[in-house]
């Protein structure tokens, strides 16, 4: 096979999300994971962008949204309405801002007027690598945290409210 067709063939299984151990289901970029298979999500503990802390684990008992996002990217712009709605509809849903590599009043400039739910500040990336298992390796990612504190799903591209809805409205159901 030569260069190019091996080239072609990676990108190919890149932009169809492979998955590693065959026990999550994949479309696309969004990788969901089944109730039995999933792992703990890990301590996240922050500061907000509003100076205040965030522990994921005072959140245990909903269903979380985490949302990896920066100010230049422009996925995020176009996501960010969705993910208010999300907040501002789903009762039992908390959604939470992960700002990645910009500094704070950059960040706070692209959440006015647009997003009401709580935002982290994580200028190093630091809070990201924590996800060793579900890497958030793309600009949005969003990781979904079951109300047992375990990763449900995983998705590395910008979503909707309509695909948040349909991911997160099963999470609730397992909930009650």
């Amino acid at each position: 096979m030569n260069r190019r067709a091996v080239l072609l063939a990676v990108v190919a299984a890149v932009a169809a999300g492979c998955s590693g151990g065959g026990s999550e289901q994949t479309a696309g970029q969004v990788v969901q994971f089944p109730a039995g298979k999933r792992a703990d999500a890990p301590e996240l503990k922050g500061t907000l962008l509003d100076g205040g802390s965030f522990d994921l684990a005072t959140l245990k008992g909903k269903v979380v949204v985490l949302n990896f996002w920066a100010s230049w990217c422009a996925p995020c712009r176009i996501e960010v309405a969705d993910l208010e709605a999300v907040h501002k509809e789903m009762p039992g849903v908390a959604v939470v801002g992960l700002n990645t590599y910009d500094d704070k009043d950059k960040a706070l400039a692209f959440i006015e007027n647009k997003a009401t739910y709580p935002s982290l500040l994580d200028t190093s990336g630091k809070l990201a690598l924590a996800f060793r298992d579900v890497p958030p390796n793309a600009l949005p990612s969003t990781i979904i945290v079951d109300a047992q504190g375990k990763i449900a799903a995983v998705i590395r591209r910008a979503t909707t409210r309509d695909e948040l809805a349909g991911l997160l409205t099963p999470l609730l159901a397992e909930k009650a």
